[in-house]
């Protein structure tokens, strides 16, 4: 996983982890939630890619949309 940016400086997200169709996002309580294209859609997951990249925002995003924030296909505890 990738460190998060953190522009805030009051993101509960971590790190972050890329791939074509998901990205997995590690919040501070060690857990990553795994959000896919066929869960959430083209749209909401490029704007997480996108968010994610950037450094801010994430957390926001995926609390403020009702698409995003309970939609996501796993979670685990990171290793």
């Amino acid at each position: 996983m990738k460190r998060y940016g953190n522009l805030s400086g009051a993101s509960g997200v971590d790190a972050y982890q890329v791939g074509d169709d998901r990205i997995g996002v590690r919040f501070r309580s060690g857990d990553v939630y795994w959000y896919t294209k066929a869960g959430i859609g083209a749209k909401h997951l490029t704007a997480l890619k996108r968010l994610a990249l950037q450094g801010q925002g994430l957390a926001t995003y995926i609390s403020t949309h009702p698409d995003v924030k309970d939609r996501y296909e796993s979670k685990e505890p990171d290793d």
